[in-house]
């Protein structure tokens, strides 16, 4: 955080400085957390929905587009009509680039886009201190959308244009797929014969424990017996799962796969 703020202009932190007033259009998870966060932080800031965006956006000079990645462009007609008053206008999608706001663009409107890399599972999550990807149309759109996510307590970084979609993907693993992890591994624990309503609460600890050493240690946080070599005990591991859960077979094959990689590149670091 203090060195992306070195590099910034001084006006950029001050916050006693005017912000453009802001439309945040859709009232969904991100839509509504990011409301919160503006208002918080002192924005003059107004949310619509799909019937209200217009009238929202001709009183702002920013909108800010917090809708799924297909409804952008709906989103996006629907509110070109206010440019101006609106001069920048940006979206939330971490995979999308800014070429789906091309419209505004060539509407006159500079474009930006700002992705809380954070879990948002309702409108009340809290962003501050979550990273922020951001990415404008030219100097003055990225100074607008680095200042934004520092006004909302978020860490703004930049991320290539053309490597958007390659970004999100490594968001998704983090995230969703931490889920889909948890929640296979509950169900085993399940099957193997432990109270399912336990489940969650056994495992939980164990994966927050791992999460954290790997946040400290990277890939030395690796332990288990892939890690050591143990190979009679993945065998076991895989005759369980084929009498047991046999759908989850593959999942524990392409993890071990994995795991075994970066056993290797921790190897060879050494």
């Amino acid at each position: 955080m203090r060195e992306l703020e070195r590099d910034l202009p001084t006006h950029l932190m001050d916050p006693s400085e005017h912000s453009p007033a802001l439309a945040i259009v859709g009232a969904g998870r991100v839509g509504g957390a990011l409301s919160t966060a503006a208002r918080r932080a002192g924005l003059d800031v107004r949310t619509a929905g799909r019937a209200d965006a217009l009238d929202a956006c001709n009183e702002a000079e920013v909108a800010l587009l917090c809708v799924p990645d297909a409804a952008i462009p709906a989103a996006l007609d629907r509110i070109l009509a206010a440019i101006p008053p609106l001069r920048l206008v940006g979206h939330v999608s971490g995979a999308t680039g800014l070429d789906a706001l091309e419209p505004a663009l060539e509407g006159g409107a500079a474009t930006f886009s700002a992705h809380p890399l954070q879990t948002v599972p309702d409108p009340d999550a809290d962003l501050t201190a979550a990273p922020c990807a951001i990415a404008g149309s030219d100097p003055a759109a990225v100074d607008y959308a680095t200042e934004l996510a520092l006004r909302l307590g978020m860490r703004p970084f930049r991320v290539p244009e053309q490597n958007r979609a390659a970004y999100h993907a490594a968001a998704a693993i983090a995230s969703n797929f931490l889920v889909a992890l948890g929640e296979s591994a509950a169900d085993l624990l399940a099957r193997a014969g432990v109270e399912e309503a336990e489940a969650r609460e056994l495992l939980a600890p164990l994966l927050l424990r791992s999460a954290a050493n790997w946040a400290e240690r990277g890939g030395e946080a690796l332990t288990g017996p892939i890690a050591r070599g143990d190979a009679e005990t993945v065998a076991r591991h895989r005759e369980a799962l084929a009498e047991v859960a046999p759908d989850l077979r593959e999942l524990y094959d392409a993890l071990a796969e994995r795991t075994r990689a970066v056993a290797r590149s921790r190897t060879e670091a050494g």
